[in-house]
């Protein structure tokens, strides 16, 4: 986790919170802005942008703090995260547009995308001077949030050309384990393997060896690495550059919590919105990136 040096470091990371009334949705979403230092709606550039799920988890991960001794170190060129919050329909509205799953969770990830396109990205816009070029705009989120984020960028690559995924829920399935479910029962590679990867896609992902304790095929490989995994094979397969094109981090030690997340940030702030020598420096990023962290008792 990257620490802040001076409280002057973190004030200029300025905080903006509004609730939007979504039509899509059908309620208000309480949404989280962190604007860079010196933001000025005259630029005459838009800025670059990251919409980030589960906004009301900034604080767990230490994000704002993060941002403030990275750009305070000139680690980071400037963008504008906009973070909508879940509520108690988090299950319901993340996962993949018209395809819940086996227990009809995801049954709203078709409004909550519909929300993202055309209710928060024109607000943001308007209000923020957030690009509207995909080249420079990002979605990003952790484990549905995750999916969910992967699932917009890949159908959608005329909003966004990137995707970051914290221990994406890549389990995501139409049949039940013990209902002779098959690897390919896996609704986000089916949707991968439907049609060929966008030229412009790239796509930042992460798990944690301890990320869970599942093995269902008993192969001594966790489900959350093998479902990953999994994805980059069929991205492969669909055409994407994987060296080009992908960073997947494997975090040693890493949980399935925003602790891990948090603390892994850098790595994706920098692939995303990195100052050239610094995304230059990053480990590379095959076979894998393992990033390890200090053997502490699970959250």
């Amino acid at each position: 986790m990257v620490v802040v040096n001076a409280d002057a470091a973190l004030l200029a990371v300025r905080q903006h919170e509004e609730v939007l009334a979504s039509e899509f949705l059908g309620r208000p979403v309480a949404v989280s802005v962190l604007l860079p230092p010196g933001h000025d709606m005259a630029r005459p550039a838009p800025y670059p942008v990251l919409y980030l799920n589960d906004g009301q988890d900034l604080e767990r991960l230490y994000l704002r703090a993060t941002l403030a001794a990275l750009w305070d170190q000139g680690a980071l060129g400037p963008f504008v995260l906009v973070a909508p919050h879940a509520n108690e329909q988090r299950l319901h509205e993340y996962g993949i547009a018209g395809r819940p799953d086996y227990n009809g969770r995801g049954n709203r990830a078709e409004a909550y995308t519909d929300f993202v396109l055309r209710e928060l990205l024109p607000w943001a816009q308007a209000q923020f001077r957030a690009t509207a070029d995909p080249a420079d705009a990002v979605f990003a989120g952790f484990s549905l949030g995750g999916l969910m984020a992967f699932d917009a960028v890949w159908h959608h690559p005329e909003a966004f050309a990137r995707a970051g995924a914290f221990s994406g829920s890549f389990w995501w399935r139409g049949r039940a384990v013990g209902d002779g479910y098959t690897p390919a029962d896996r609704l986000m590679h089916q949707q991968i393997q439907a049609r060929p990867a966008h030229p412009t896609h790239a796509f930042w992902l992460q798990t944690g060896t301890l990320d869970e304790r599942n093995d269902r095929n008993e192969n001594g490989v966790i489900d959350a690495i093998e479902d990953s995994l999994d994805l980059v094979d069929a991205l492969r397969t669909q055409g994407l550059d994987i060296a080009r094109q992908l960073r997947y981090v494997q975090v040693e030690g890493g949980h399935h919590h925003p602790d891990t997340w948090g603390r892994v940030l850098p790595d994706f702030l920098a692939w995303a919105f990195g100052a050239p020598a610094v995304a230059a420096a990053l480990p590379p990023p095959l076979p894998v990136v393992r990033l390890h962290l200090d053997p502490a008792p699970g959250p």
